[in-house]
């Protein structure tokens, strides 16, 4: 059989994979319903093989690049999860103090990718630190679907005390400035949220695709940069009542829909990835950092 492309694949099977890997439907309810889009050739082998993940030959930054001073630290978060493991990278050439970034996971802890996210960051000219909430649970476990599952079983707001007790540790990070902004993408897009609404000495903030906040909208300081996927109709039917609450106290935003673009787009390891999207939205969340933090 030739080899898949995304063009080969209907818009129903990403949506399907969506409610998947949100915990929407079980694994046998899901791989049941991909079997009735397993026509014309397809297997249901080749079409889990072509939407999963592929952390092997998508990472664009090593984690031994010489570019960088990338290493696992921890830190603690007393009123969440106590102690809590993440990867913190900047320039290895760098002899000033540096603006941070926390870059915050989806719901599956600190995979790969989410790791090289980090990477990015720390080549861009920034002090990054990509932590893991499940830490308490013995780390990302080396696979998605076991960290998905892993991931259920925490409470969303003490990681969300994680995540802030990371912004409190890297903002007096000998090697950072102090002026920190937060990424994060899916789950990680509503920390970004949550923490832009109570993280007071939040920098900026950068969510993707991520859950909005619905209430102290007012307490907002962090200037805001939200990307979403044009086809992401779970997470954007949220949207229009979040913008309306920033535009009625005022509130310092930008924000982009991009077009034809799945819930997920950033994200290279898999088929949902559209590069034009996740390239052009990267490149605007570094120079929105650069103005806000530097």
């Amino acid at each position: 059989m030739k080899n898949l492309k995304k063009e080969d694949i209907q818009q129903e099977v990403f949506d399907l994979y969506d409610d998947y890997a949100h915990n929407r439907v079980s694994r046998r309810l899901f791989l049941d319903k991909l079997s009735t889009y397993a026509v014309g050739g397809l297997t249901v082998s080749s079409l889990l093989s072509f939407i999963s993940p592929d952390y092997v030959k998508k990472i664009q930054i090593q984690q031994d690049d010489t570019r960088l001073k990338s290493e696992y630290i921890n830190y603690d978060s007393p009123a969440g999860g106590g102690t809590i493991k993440g990867l913190l990278s900047r320039p290895a050439s760098a002899t000033e103090k540096l603006p941070g970034i926390i870059v915050v996971h989806e719901n599956r802890g600190l995979n790969p990718h989410i790791e090289d996210v980090g990477r990015r960051a720390g080549l861009a000219g920034f002090i990054s630190l990509a932590p893991d909430a499940l830490t308490p649970l013995g780390g990302y476990p080396g696979n998605d679907d076991d960290g998905r599952e892993l991931q259920r079983k925490r409470d969303r707001n003490e990681m969300l005390t994680d995540f802030k007790a990371a912004f409190e540790y890297l903002k007096k990070h000998p090697e950072c400035s102090g002026k920190v902004g937060v990424v994060g993408f899916c789950f990680g897009g509503w920390i970004s949220n949550m923490m832009a609404v109570e993280v007071s000495e939040l920098g900026a903030a950068v969510p993707f695709y991520g859950g909005q906040p619905t209430e102290n909208i007012a307490q907002i300081n962090a200037p805001l940069m939200l990307h979403f996927g044009e086809l992401d109709k779970r997470v954007n039917e949220g949207w229009p009542a979040y913008e309306t609450a920033l535009k009625a106290n005022g509130k310092e935003y930008e924000a982009f829909i991009y077009e034809n673009a799945n819930h997920g787009f950033h994200n290279d390891t898999t088929p949902r990835y559209d590069r034009e999207a996740a390239e052009l939205a990267w490149n605007r969340t570094i120079d929105f950092f650069e103005k806000h933090l530097k």
